[in-house]
């Protein structure tokens, strides 16, 4: 399965907010949107698509299986609960969105129920989300690795994962980055900067621009239109060696995202 370059992330995004966003990601060109259980904004999202004019099997609806509905019956009973709201029958990718704390669920029991739900068509890919290299060793023992369509992973130029992407890439599994702005520190780098002057792009595009280089799919969020429409056009930007040499020595192991729940990183 090939999962769209650039989606729209819907991570903190609710009500007229998201609709707003929604309806100006399609009519500029968006077809893949993110969410997640936890989001607690399928059915903001769900209702929003279907007041636009993009017929669903045009779309690529992502979504997460949230902790605590890892056990074999709860993991099914929420991805359909999820549907719902969704208004869709299916999804066409759905992840686990963290690994379970502490094993509290065997990997098995919760993968078994997500590859079940791939078979029940309830979606059409199954992934991984903040797997850690010895976590997604221990899902490929159980799945397969062609059975893997993403591990979804935060990587920007503050964090950009090598080891983890490297072993994901001899896997052959892709990568899907999120936080690719670092909540928007990375806009502000004087190097990221200086790149976007020396391309008349935006500090956004080239961040973007750099993980989808690499061949990361990238799903960042806006409430802007400008901001979306700027997103999306990064896929038109060619940094050159310079600039991605540049962007390689930012690399600090700063890590946005890390709740109480994440594993031990590499």
């Amino acid at each position: 399965m090939n999962i769209p370059a650039i989606g729209l992330g819907t991570y903190r995004l609710k009500g007229q907010v998201l609709t707003d966003s929604v309806h100006n990601a399609l009519e500029l060109g968006y077809r893949a949107f993110d969410t997640a259980q936890i989001y607690d904004n399928e059915a903001d999202l769900g209702a929003a698509i279907a007041s636009g004019t993009v017929p669903r099997e045009q779309l690529f609806l992502t979504t997460k299986i949230w902790i605590s509905n890892f056990h074999h019956d709860d993991l099914l009973a929420s991805l359909r609960e999820s549907l719902r709201k969704l208004r869709t029958d299916h999804v066409d990718l759905t992840l686990i969105h963290w690994p379970s704390p502490k094993d509290e669920v065997p990997m098995a029991e919760f993968l078994g129920a997500l590859r079940e739900a791939k078979a029940l068509g309830l979606t059409k890919a199954i992934g991984v989300s903040n797997f850690t290299i010895d976590l997604t060793r221990q899902a490929i023992a159980i799945l397969g690795a062609d059975a893997i369509a993403t591990n979804q992973i935060e990587v920007h130029p503050y964090l950009q994962n090598r080891a983890l992407i490297a072993y994901l890439r001899e896997q052959g599994i892709p990568v899907t980055a999120f936080m690719s702005l670092a909540y928007g520190a990375v806009l502000k780098d004087p190097v990221i900067q200086a790149i976007a002057d020396k391309h008349q792009a935006s500090t956004a595009q080239v961040a973007l621009a750099w993980a989808l280089q690499q061949g990361y799919a990238v799903i960042p969020s806006s409430t802007k239109r400008e901001n979306l429409a700027g997103n999306l056009q990064a896929a038109q930007l060619r940094l050159d060696a310079e600039d991605m040499a540049r962007i390689a020595e930012l690399d600090r192991g700063e890590r946005v995202a890390n709740p109480g729940i994440a594993p031990a990183w590499d």
